[in-house]
């Protein structure tokens, strides 16, 4: 048999709480449980897709990935080696290989630098290339994510919000990186740009073999671009299965909510939409049992006082329900 190939990507009961603090001397009266006991792998050129609700902690777990925010606890390994307890300098070395894609294209750029300065800075301060090594490389990045070196003279007010996307991507891209954690990179464009950028990322995925963790909230989106998809609700993960599978036979009550919210492109198929009851729990104070019973149309008393754990239901797809077996696709 042949050995098993160690994922790129290995994160094991990641948690980030933030402290609520109150009163003069800000005293920690309480956590807010933003990502709390997330687990997950991604093989060596594989897309993994993270998806929610606004507020389910998608977004924070990218990000203390990259230990652009420092996880409470878990760990994080890269080939196999800890991200979570590596040196300044060392860590520093490992950002070469691990980039982001932000979500927002206008916040996200310096708009006192021209898009040649920029892209030459991540090339100079990893030492990658100077002078004109660096400015043939800014030219190749532009011409790599669909503009023209031309436009490494211009600012980024000068830009449409997809294009300074794709200046996002290519600011990405300039260190050569294995793995992108793509930050609901779609989601702040207009939706006839949405497609570009996806096709765009799913264009040099495929070219130069890189790994994504695409996070966004968009069912739709994720579907076109995921190889597996991993649904999060309130800090935990509620479902994960290959992209397919999710798709046609969800084994989670959310995933069924959420799939049945996405618009059939056909006037004459109806799907029978799923309105879930009241409001998403706060972080702070997530319900006992089953964080989803509140909401949830197949809760029943074990939910209620029982949390679920991450179990396998079938090869590949994994749900926190009790009840996943008895769980069906949305009707159309």
């Amino acid at each position: 048999m042949a050995p098993v190939a160690e994922p790129l990507l290995e994160v094991t009961g990641l948690t980030k709480h933030f402290p609520i603090k109150q009163g003069l001397f800000g005293r920690t009266v309480g956590q807010v449980r933003a990502v709390d006991g997330v687990s997950f792998s991604i093989a060596r050129g594989e897309v993994l897709g993270l998806v929610g609700e606004s507020g389910c902690g998608k977004t924070t777990t990218g990000r203390c990935v990259l230990r652009l925010i420092e996880p409470t606890s878990g760990s994080v390994r890269f080939e196999g080696r800890e991200v979570l307890t590596l040196p300044p300098r060392e860590l520093r070395a490992l950002r070469r290989r691990m980039q982001i894609v932000f979500q927002d294209p206008y916040s996200s750029l310096n708009p006192r630098l021209t898009v040649g300065s920029m892209l030459g800075e991540a090339l100079s301060v990893h030492g990658i290339a100077r002078g004109a090594a660096a400015r043939q490389r800014v030219a190749e990045l532009l011409t790599l994510v669909g503009l023209s070196p031309d436009h490494a003279r211009r600012y980024p007010h000068e830009f449409s919000g997809g294009q300074r996307q794709r200046i996002g991507v290519a600011r990405a891209l300039a260190v050569g990186p294995e793995l992108i954690v793509a930050d609901e990179p779609v989601s702040a464009l207009d939706v006839s740009i949405q497609a570009q950028i996806v096709n765009l990322l799913r264009d040099l995925q495929r070219k130069m073999s890189l790994t994504y963790l695409f996070v966004a909230h968009d069912l739709s989106v994720v579907e076109h671009i995921s190889d597996r998809v991993a649904v999060m609700y309130l800090g935990r993960i509620a479902e994960m299965a290959p992209s397919v599978e999710l798709y046609a036979a969800p084994r989670h009550p959310y995933t069924v909510a959420l799939l049945s919210a996405i618009p059939v492109p056909d006037p004459s198929r109806r799907r029978k939409r799923i309105i879930l009851g009241g409001d998403v729990p706060s972080p702070a104070r997530p319900p006992a049992g089953c964080r989803f019973h509140p909401r949830c149309f197949m809760a029943r008393e074990r939910c209620r006082g029982e949390a679920p754990v991450l179990r396998e239901v079938s090869p590949g797809h994994w749900s926190a329900c009790h009840f996943a077996e008895d769980v069906v696709p949305p009707a159309e």
